[in-house]
């Protein structure tokens, strides 16, 4: 007995797959007609199998509309012509064993090719069978072999191009992940088919002298035979041998011809919608005034003494009624344009429908033309792959999966520079120089370097580009050294966590709490609606995001607000107010604080913070609790001061981060975020009681 994970038998494949079978079966006839002698009737099958192949073949190619269509066609390039071989083998086999019992010694077929097509002439047959022979040998094969190499090469050298294509259009949304991986097979399938091919063209060109050498050998050997071994006249010997010898030949070669035209058409259309047959009629016949011109010519020469008159106005005549036929047809097609058009106008312009609307991308980058290379992967540019990378990391330090980054060429921007769109609108904006490297001033390098002068675009340092010559040098002076791809990528990021809330809509909260319920079953279940909506949690999480809070510790916050939801939302709707979202927002702060200090203070067990002076708190706490916000000359001193108080506090290397109660803490965070972006602003009920706060520099008028 098997066990279950024991291979299928051969039985099952083929019952399974029954093309499977094919490959085998052609094999074991070509062996089989090479090694076992064949009686006259299985030749004329085998050959008239040949034909009809060889047709098929033919027709297929003319049919398909892109050489991939036919993809299999090199390898039944090389069965058709081992077929053909072995039945040569077999033919003059029969035709050495029994050419002296007469012409149909070796079948039908061969006898009709002898007598028929050559008018029994062996002499007509060698001259016919030479220039069919030198026809498939010296026009057709080489001809498609020169093509299949040309086109190999130009589809080697294109790749990169194309692969930069699919690339950039699945970067813009405009493919899927499935589609752009089948182009690229299609790619590399294209080029593997023209290499197959230009091989496979030698297999057409080897059965061609092939062809010349047994015809050679089987008339010599026919001669030997029927004159020393059957004791027949020389002149009877020749005739009979050499005509069976060239409808051998001839049944093999007309096939051959068949086949290598059929390679010819494969490997020199142009992939459109339309087969060889359309592209012709399409294409040729589509002008009338060639036709007009031929047809006269045709006309002239027909008009000469002593020539064929019937033969040349006859052809003129055709030549100027299908010129008449399609120059009256194109003046259908106007007609019926023109008709049309006047339709058009007088119905006014097509109704309006939602696929003219646009929609916005979330996230976008924008580049130069001469920016292009950096996406391109085929050239070693690895731009896409730290994009890609830039949104697995911020997924994971964040905590939510940020909008697709869609890249794009725009010819409106200047060669070398680059914008970075968040729903439409410019957020940042640089310039980057393929091939060269960006030398930035930390503060403390040395002498200025050679070169283009710029500014580091994330954070306003000053900085040159710099040729990859003087990296070194750079480096060793004090500079940091960054490539292009780097310079871009690092402005993105710092971008993509800067706006983070805006890029956190309702899309990304399905998906999270889809995430989270997969985590942690059931949480999400009595979160939204029954305690909060998904409006409120959203308002919660993007106020987190503002100000920099990661939101990976869902749990947490989940639960914070299975908690307070329904104690703060129904006090605040029986009172007719609307939902208290910053008390909300401060008890998941509250609940996040270890993770809010962590990111703050790092591992210090002494956090070293800036605080308010006793007498601006309390004028600050008075101005919030009896207006709810800030007078404009009281906030503009408050920013002077924690301006001042920020830059000696930051002098001796400690964090900025200001301390304040747990009522200022919102009204401060929103009056400093626009002004002072770097400074965190915690409340102490925030900080959990392990951690020792020492206020190191105080706020306020001295």
């Amino acid at each position: 007995m098997t066990s279950p994970s024991s291979p299928p038998s051969v039985r099952a494949l083929f019952a399974a797959q029954p093309r499977a079978l094919v490959g085998p079966v052609l094999i074991l006839m070509v062996l089989a007609m090479m090694v076992l002698p064949l009686p006259p009737i299985v030749l004329d099958l085998l050959f008239t199998f040949n034909i009809a192949m060889a047709i098929m073949i033919l027709l297929v190619a003319m049919f398909t509309k892109r050489p991939l269509d036919f993809a299999a066609f090199p390898s039944v390039l090389l069965f058709a012509t081992l077929l053909r071989l072995s039945l040569n083998v077999a033919s003059t086999r029969v035709v050495l064993l029994r050419g002296h019992t007469g012409p149909g010694a070796a079948g039908r077929v061969i006898e009709a090719f002898g007598h028929f097509l050559v008018g029994g002439d062996f002499a007509v047959g060698i001259v016919v069978f030479l220039i069919l022979v030198l026809i498939n040998f010296v026009v057709i094969t080489k001809g498609a072999g020169r093509i299949a190499e040309v086109g190999a090469r130009f589809t080697l050298d294109a790749m990169p191009g194309k692969q930069m294509a699919i690339d950039a259009d699945l970067n813009a949304g405009l493919v899927t992940e499935d589609q752009a991986r089948k182009r690229r097979a299609e790619v590399a399938q294209e080029a593997e088919f023209y290499g197959a091919m230009d091989g496979a063209s030698k297999f057409v060109r080897g059965d061609a002298v092939a062809g010349l050498i047994i015809m050679g050998v089987c008339i010599v050997g026919g001669l030997l035979v029927g004159v020393l071994q059957h004791g027949m006249d020389l002149a009877q010997a020749a005739s009979d041998y050499t005509l069976l010898t060239i409808g051998d030949g001839l049944v093999g070669q007309i096939p051959s011809l068949i086949v290598s035209t059929a390679a010819g058409v494969i490997v020199s259309r142009v992939a459109t919608d339309q087969d060889v047959g359309q592209q012709i009629v399409g294409q040729l016949f589509v002008n009338p005034a060639p036709q007009y011109i031929t047809a006269a010519i045709m006309l002239l020469m027909g008009l000469i003494p002593n020539m064929p008159h019937f033969a040349f106005l006859t052809l003129a005549a055709m030549l100027a009624i299908g010129a008449t036929v399609i120059q009256r047809r194109a003046r259908h097609v106007e007609a019926s344009s023109a008709a049309a058009g006047e339709k058009l106008e007088t119905a006014g312009a097509p109704e309006a429908s939602w696929s003219d609307v646009k929609l916005v991308e979330p996230l976008s980058l924008e580049i130069g033309f001469r920016l292009i290379g950096l996406v391109d992967a085929g050239k070693g540019a690895e731009l896409v792959g730290r994009v890609r990378a830039l949104r697995r990391s911020f997924a994971q330090s964040v905590g939510f999966l940020p909008p697709v980054v869609h890249i794009r060429d725009n010819l409106e921007l200047d060669p070398n520079t680059y914008r970075i769109l968040i729903s439409g609108v410019e957020v940042g904006r640089g310039e980057a120089w393929p091939g060269e490297w960006m030398a930035i001033n930390p503060g403390d390098a040395g002498a200025p370097l050679a070169g283009r002068v710029s500014t580091e675009p994330t954070f306003g340092l000053p900085a040159t580009w710099i040729p990859a010559a003087g990296r070194e040098a750079a480096q060793v002076a004090g500079y940091t050294v960054v490539d292009a791809g780097t310079v871009l990528a690092t402005q993105l990021d710092h971008l993509m966590h800067q706006y983070a809330a805006t890029l956190f809509g309702r899309p990304q909260l399905q998906k999270l709490l889809a995430r989270v319920e997969e985590e942690s079953k059931g949480l999400t279940e009595d979160l939204t609606p029954k305690s909060v909506s998904q409006s409120v949690l959203l308002s919660v999480l993007r106020g987190l995001l503002v100000e920099g809070v990661p939101i990976r510790d869902m749990r947490s916050i989940a639960e914070t607000l299975l908690d307070w939801g329904p104690r703060l939302q129904a006090p605040a709707a029986a009172a007719g107010a609307s939902f208290p979202g910053d008390e909300l927002l401060a008890r998941v702060r509250v609940a996040l604080g270890r993770a809010i200090t962590q990111q703050c203070f790092g591992e210090a067990a002494e956090c070293r913070a800036l605080g308010l002076n006793t007498e601006l708190g309390k004028v600050l706490a008075t101005a919030v609790t009896s207006n709810g916000a800030l007078e404009p000359t009281l906030a503009q001193r408050v920013l002077e001061h924690i301006k001042e108080a920020l830059t000696h506090h930051t002098q001796r290397g400690d964090p900025a981060v200001l301390v304040t109660s747990p009522v200022l803490r919102a009204t401060l965070a929103r009056l400093l975020r626009v002004t002072v972006p770097d400074l965190a602003v915690l409340a102490t009920s925030e900080i959990p009681a392990e951690r020792i706060i020492h206020v190191t520099t105080v706020v306020g008028p001295n």
